[in-house]
């Protein structure tokens, strides 16, 4: 047989093999079945690609080394207030922290990462004063919100009772956490989110968000199937969007933050 021949059939048989390969492994990632024969040897269930990259957990001075760092104490430049402008919020060179501060102005300080993102991976520490100062939702109350829409609940709930799906570790007015789970008031609090975004296909939503959170490794929201954005009054509102900042709330409480990244996940 001529060796181009031979070598046709080769890359033919190759093909063929890739593509059951894929086609098992597909069903597999599906959990769907059905008109495929079912595998008799194992190495038919036994994949090798694609080869997931390599992160070096603590590459940059602690945090992954594929990560955004968004702030690590020396300076607020990731970020920007809702106008545009420059954040008035203090640093602390010592504790590498900055605490909501509203300037000499006095005018509401939210700020928002100025990249914007879609599924993301966050890493956020926060801290309530320490100096107990008011009761309900006027203690320690702040939030971090995903593409500006969706609120993780921040809030000094130590010895201060409030509506449960407002407290600490909740989707504010939508998910009640799974558990409390604050270290003392004035002591750092730290949330892992996994926040996956909702997908639109023009006006029509295709796919919902989802948001997990682990409050100091305690998970207190599993997977939360986000209703809308967030809303004090009334239902939450849900508009087609797209990528958007990631937001921190001044909610007229000198809360403090250290050690934010992100990974983003599409």
């Amino acid at each position: 047989m001529h060796k181009s021949v031979c070598f046709l059939i080769l890359v033919f048989c190759f093909y063929v093999a890739d593509a059951q390969e894929n086609k098992i492994q597909k069903a597999i990632e599906l959990g769907v079945y059905d008109g495929i024969k079912e595998p008799t040897k194992h190495e038919e269930t036994e994949f090798y690609t694609p080869v997931p990259p390599v992160v070096n957990p603590v590459g940059q001075n602690g945090v992954p080394s594929d990560a955004i760092v968004l702030f690590d104490g020396t300076n607020l430049d990731a970020w920007e207030n809702n106008d545009g402008s420059k954040p008035t919020w203090k640093i602390n060179s010592e504790d590498k922290s900055t605490t909501i501060d509203r300037g000499p102005e006095n005018k509401r300080a939210n700020i928002k990462t100025k990249q914007k993102f879609g599924s993301v991976q966050l890493h956020v520490e926060w801290k309530a004063p320490e100096k107990i100062k008011g009761k309900g939702q006027s203690r320690g109350n702040s939030g971090v919100f995903l593409q500006e829409r969706y609120e993780v609940q921040i809030l000094d709930n130590n010895n201060n009772d409030v509506y449960v799906n407002g407290q600490v570790g909740s989707i504010y007015k939508q998910s009640i956490p799974l558990a409390n789970a604050s270290v003392p008031t004035g002591e750092w609090n730290t949330y892992d989110i996994i926040f996956h975004a909702p997908i639109y296909k023009g006006k029509k939503k295709i796919k919902a968000g989802t948001i997990t959170v682990l409050h100091n490794g305690v998970l207190v929201q599993d997977h939360f199937i986000i209703k809308g954005a967030t809303s004090y009054i009334g239902w939450p509102k849900d508009k087609p969007h797209g990528k958007a900042s990631i937001k921190l709330q001044d909610h007229n409480s000198p809360v403090s933050f250290r050690n934010i990244w992100v990974r983003e996940l599409d």
